[in-house]
């Protein structure tokens, strides 16, 4: 949504397609990064975004065993919004396509879902699409799978890809909040277990971390079972958990940590999770699929106009992008893996699988706070080991923010 706004903007012709016929599904990504917020801003829609229903997250807190960790302050970023904001992803969705929608390029069609690529001399021209009318093509000069970890595009395309791994899976489920329980937005990590809170306001929105294929596992065992485990991360829901009624209530995310050797085929790219699929740690999927928007945008928008659009632009984003990608999952995996693993450890070992987590999740904050401040105008990036990864990683994320090209497009 946000490239086909952007090509729409720049006067480029643009169709986008939507699977459903809205954009309402819950549980979705919704945590909108400060880098997402300044873009907003450099495009002159910062205010009127911020008027849509949002909580502001400024800190994040965890508790490691007994520990309690201070693992994230966002206060001193030099952006406009420093803080992340809460917003569920339809509204983020529809406040896009209503702006898309000022601009006669922007085609928007509901309800049309892709469901193959049009090839022609090797090279992919069109789309075909399954719509309440029936089925239809469309023919495009670019065509851009932005449809997400389960993507048609990308399967289609025979895309390969690496995937590094997911130990775990997620649980999501809300319980309603009351005005008595702390504000902060947090995580508590035992032996075993692991869970993260999101104040949305009047519900915390609950966050189950469970070993990777545990589903089944977790529903034999029982819902009240699951619910006295929530008891026992976060003692205060006790007199609330009874809101998770059954199973209906508590969703499945299956985790995936992928992303595709090549992006691109003649006529075709693919951005966002379709082309890297990222762990829930952080909340950066969203922000991640934005800023491949933008660089997607600033680099197609000109020859998309002229009809001169290239391999080599596609080749272009692709280099751009994966180095971002790569360090934001490689971060995902430092901070995941060693508490995740506690699941897996045997009952006399989980004592020292939690002391690892704790470990690995306090050398990895502190360089994101000792990087955080010092790294924003360095472009070195440190080799080595988990720490100096992180250390790169936070670096990078505070200071490389794609910038659309307003200027030239206005």
């Amino acid at each position: 949504m946000m490239l086909g706004f952007l090509l729409a903007r720049a006067g480029v012709d643009v169709v986008v397609l939507e699977k459903h016929a809205d954009f309402f599904r819950d549980f979705r990504g919704d945590t909108i990064h400060p880098s997402t917020l300044e873009l907003m801003h450099e495009l002159g829609l910062l205010d009127e975004f911020l008027k849509l229903p949002h909580q502001k997250v400024e800190e994040f807190s965890a508790q490691v065993g007994e520990e309690h960790v201070h693992m994230v302050d966002l206060r001193h970023l030099p952006t406009h919004c420093k803080y992340i904001a809460l917003m569920p992803q339809w509204d983020f969705l529809n406040f896009l396509a209503a702006h898309g929608k000022r601009y006669r390029t922007f085609d928007l069609r509901m309800d049309a879902e892709a469901t193959d690529l049009i090839e022609e001399g090797g090279r992919v021209v069109g789309l075909r699409t399954k719509t309440p009318d029936g089925e239809m093509s469309i023919r495009a000069d670019l065509v851009v799978g932005a449809d997400g970890r389960h993507s048609t595009v990308r399967e289609r395309a025979g895309f390969t890809s690496e995937d590094f791994g997911a130990p775990m899976d997620v649980l999501w489920f809300r319980l309603s909040r009351k005005q008595s329980d702390e504000a902060e937005t947090f995580g508590h990590i035992e032996a075993g277990l692991m869970m993260i809170i999101l104040n949305r306001g009047d519900y915390w929105q609950c966050a189950y971390v469970i070993p990777k294929g545990g589903i089944d596992r977790v529903r034999a065992a029982g819902l009240d079972v699951f619910r006295k485990s929530v008891v026992k991360m976060s003692p205060y829901l006790a007199d609330r958990v009874a809101e998770l009624k059954s199973w209906d209530d508590v969703k499945l995310l299956t985790v995936a940590v992928d992303r595709l050797k090549q992006w691109w085929r003649p006529g075709l790219i693919c951005i966002g999770d379709a082309a890297h699929a990222m762990s829930p740690i952080g909340g950066v999927g969203v922000n991640l699929a934005v800023q491949d928007a933008v660089a997607a945008a600033n680099r197609l928008a000109a020859p998309l106009k002229a009809g001169t659009a290239s391999n080599e632009d596609l080749q272009a984003i692709q280099a751009r992008r994966t180095l971002p990608v790569h360090f934001t999952q490689r971060f995902q995996l430092i901070m995941q893996n060693p508490a995740v693993s506690a699941h897996h450890a045997e009952p006399d070992h989980q004592p020292r699988a939690l002391r690892h987590a704790k470990a690995e999740a306090a050398a990895a904050v502190q360089d994101v706070r000792d990087v955080s401040v010092a790294a924003p105008h360095s472009r070195a990036f440190p080799g080595g080991g988990h720490t100096a990864r992180a250390r790169a990683y936070a670096g990078y994320a505070v200071r490389a923010l794609e910038r659309p090209a307003a200027a030239a497009w206005s």
